[in-house]
């Protein structure tokens, strides 16, 4: 069976001037081995990006080692960046390197670096500016070799400015920066990526769909893509379970009914502010809403799907006002697809 191709290949499939910039940065980047910074909203393929960086380097023979730094919980960043030895702490039975370590003379990938707070960004600070760590119960420092490749869907300039984020650690991370564009600026590309998902799940899921109809790709090539190729993807992958270019068409119309009903509830009598505020609020709680249900009610899903922490979520489910309890069990045929969308190894766009 035809795998599903990995790593950065589907990211950096097409002919757009924007993705063969990408790739010439890359390209270039790899004959370095100076921090990179890769930026771009959730779902452009950051993270596929940054594993061909480290494909195209001379570290490609070495361990790519991925940190997702929401995912970490605070009282063990050490422990996860830094190992630990045995009694260390409260189950600490036995010694564990840590990631740095697990990355030596390979290529050391922190995922999302914006979502980190000021005291865990100090920690980390302090291992890159020379490249040491000590292990948690350890006093023996150990030294690693690793390429650093951070990625971020915020603005680290605009969280410098307003105390979020440390002056220091981001320029040493913004060394060489490498932006990946949303796929709304690369709509000619829309087609190759489409047929390529299109044909790698019809053989994954044993299926046969054909390709779509040149009218429908040309509305794709039209569509906005907020999720980018993570949306394309998922939405290649329905069609090929699903069957239909209906169910396409009814997918594309929601965002727009989304944008329609949150601009009928603006308050003419309201500051400009109030209203953006309020209407954001809006339009956050809507899509929030729909992963939900899309998810049944699987909040650790949802926050994936999201690209937010679980705590994160629950803050926002808090504040929108949003129920709590899960659905009835769904039927059988949902339940199959939901399995498809969990299954392992399934490649994700980052």
């Amino acid at each position: 069976m035809r795998e599903i191709q990995k790593g950065s290949a589907a990211a950096m499939l097409g002919q757009s001037p924007a993705i063969l910039r990408v790739g010439e940065e890359l390209r270039k980047a790899a004959l370095t081995t100076v921090p990179v910074l890769i930026t771009g909203e959730s779902g452009t393929g950051k993270e596929l990006a940054a594993k061909r960086l480290h494909d195209l380097s001379e570290r490609h023979a070495h361990g790519f080692v991925k940190v997702n730094c929401p995912a970490i919980p605070h009282q063990l960043f050490e422990s996860e960046l830094f190992g630990h030895e045995p009694g260390a702490f409260t189950n600490a039975k036995e010694a564990k390197a840590g990631k740095f370590e697990l990355a030596h003379r390979g290529t050391l990938f922190l995922d999302e670096i914006g979502e980190l707070d000021l005291a865990l960004q100090a920690k980390l600070l302090h291992a890159l500016q020379d490249f040491q760590v000590v292990r948690l119960g350890a006093l023996v420092e150990r030294t690693v070799d690793i390429r650093l490749i951070c990625a971020t869907n915020r603005s680290l300039e605009a969280e410098v400015g307003n105390g979020e984020f440390r002056s220091d650690l981001f320029y040493r991370i913004n060394v060489l920066r490498i932006e990946m564009p949303p796929l709304r600026e690369r709509a000619s590309d829309v087609p190759i990526l489409m047929n390529h998902f299109i044909r790698a799940y019809s053989e994954r899921f044993g299926g046969h769909r054909g390709p779509l109809s040149s009218s429908l790709m040309r509305l794709l090539e039209s569509y906005h893509w907020p999720g980018n190729i993570r949306e394309l993807e998922n939405l290649a992958k329905r069609y090929v379970v699903l069957g239909g270019e209906e169910y396409i068409l009814s997918v594309l119309r929601q965002p727009d009914e989304i944008h329609s009903s949150t601009l009928d509830a603006i308050d003419l009598s309201a500051p400009l502010r109030v209203q953006t505020k309020r209407a954001v609020q809006q339009l956050e709680r809507k899509i929030i809403l729909g992963v939900l249900q899309a998810n049944k009610w699987n909040r650790r899903k949802t926050a994936r799907s999201l690209d937010i922490s679980y705590r994160a979520l629950l803050y926002k489910i808090k504040e929108a006002g949003l129920p709590q309890v899960r659905v009835p069990k769904a039927p059988v045929r949902e339940l199959q697809l939901q399995d498809i969308e969990e299954e392992p190894g399934m490649n994700t766009i980052m």
